[in-house]
């Protein structure tokens, strides 16, 4: 283990490389796949992040961790590579930090760098100049053909690069699977979704940060209790997708928690590795829990914040306890960053699909999937 002197000056070296990417994104005339969103495994990505990360660090990062992870297209059931951008491995090199073995000195130093860092961009993406970005974001990946789908298809109609980021999209453009079924559940994003029947099943294939349990992820013994051998559904957002979530089933709000943290990556290398801790139940964080419908049954829907994210940003009336929603309807929006929606369902609400059971546990793999997609279904 390095000692409390190394520790600090990889931290440095972490941060110094991350700041100076976070400022080079501030030339928002250059396209994002030239400096925050280069792909990590890029040549020059790779000479640029041996200027700051020390060769041993470097060395140990790649030995370990692959260059991005695998998808599997629901529709087509064809698997590909996505690999991930520069930002995110950076992410990775700050969980080092986070293990068990580092100091809760070096942790609370962490947390505090990925907050500047997630504020700064916040803060730049707010700006009316951002709005430069936007065009390039669209060339960088090839999201041109998907403007039609949105509210307010011409890019210049946005008034910063924020609000283009957390866009509206046309509700006809998202139509729901089995619409008048209430017992099918749906996709809450576009995202890259795992699903497992029991939460002992995501934490043997996914989740094997150290330190998960639904108490830490809900900072609440009692609804944890509630929630007991309950179902697991995980929709990662990567920064290229629609970034709002939707309601997945049909029901009323019970409550909404908003609970503070950091803002870790949600890169399944990170989610998936064993010797960090868990970054769902440290991220920022809000838990809606709502009154089902169709059963009378409370169903968990957790907004979780990620490395760079701006702000976790509710539709209006949607926090109101007594607050009705339809399946497949906008709960929400994410700002800059990447992020991820989990549901949780008691146990005996919901039969989860066959295919995408099998690609989360037998491939450990996340399948892509859309808004309003059906994920499964209640026995009756």
């Amino acid at each position: 283990m390095a000692n409390s002197a190394t520790h600090e000056s990889q931290i440095h070296a972490s941060a110094t490389a991350l700041d100076s990417l976070t400022s080079a994104a501030q030339d928002h005339s250059v396209p994002p796949l030239e400096h925050i969103h280069a792909g990590a495994a890029d040549h020059k990505s790779h000479a640029w992040i041996q200027r700051w990360i020390p060769d041993s660090v470097l060395n140990d990062y790649e030995s370990r961790y692959q260059m991005g992870n695998y998808v599997i297209d629901r529709k087509t059931g064809e698997k590909s590579f996505e690999q991930m951008s520069v930002y995110v491995r950076l992410g990775m090199h700050f969980l080092y930090y986070g293990s068990k073995q580092a100091e809760l000195l070096h942790v609370k130093r962490v947390q505090e760098l990925l907050e500047q860092q997630s504020v700064k961009m916040g803060r730049s993406y707010d700006s009316p100049e951002s709005k430069d970005h936007i065009k390039p974001f669209l060339d960088s990946f090839e999201l041109w053909d998907t403007m039609h789908e949105m509210v307010k298809p011409n890019p210049e109609d946005y008034a910063n690069f924020n609000e283009f980021f957390s866009r509206e999209i046309r509700p006809e453009a998202r139509p729901i699977h089995e619409p008048d079924n209430e017992h099918v559940t749906s996709s809450p994003a576009d995202c890259r979704l795992t699903a497992f029947p029991t939460i002992d099943l995501a934490t043997k294939y996914w989740i094997k940060g150290f330190g998960f349990t639904l108490e830490r992820l809900f900072d609440d013994a009692e609804l944890a209790k509630y929630f007991d051998d309950g179902s697991l559904v995980i929709a990662r957002l990567a920064p290229q997708d629609y970034h709002r979530w939707h309601s997945p089933v049909t029901g009323t709000v019970d409550s909404v928690k908003k609970i503070p943290g950091t803002y870790y990556t949600v890169n399944p290398q990170a989610i998936n590795e064993p010797t960090t801790l868990d970054v769902f139940a440290e991220n920022r964080r809000d838990v809606m829990v709502m009154n089902r419908t169709a059963t009378g049954n409370k169903v968990a829907v957790v907004a979780v914040g990620a490395m760079l994210v701006g702000s976790i940003k509710w539709n209006s009336g949607m926090e109101e306890p007594g607050q009705g929603m339809k399946r497949g309807e906008c709960q929400g929006a994410f700002q800059y960053g990447g992020s991820s929606v989990i549901v949780v369902y008691p146990k005996g609400e919901v039969v989860l699909d066959a295919d995408l059971v099998r690609n989360s546990c037998e491939h450990q793999c996340e399948t892509l999937m859309k808004v309003g997609w059906r994920v499964g279904g209640k026995q009756q």
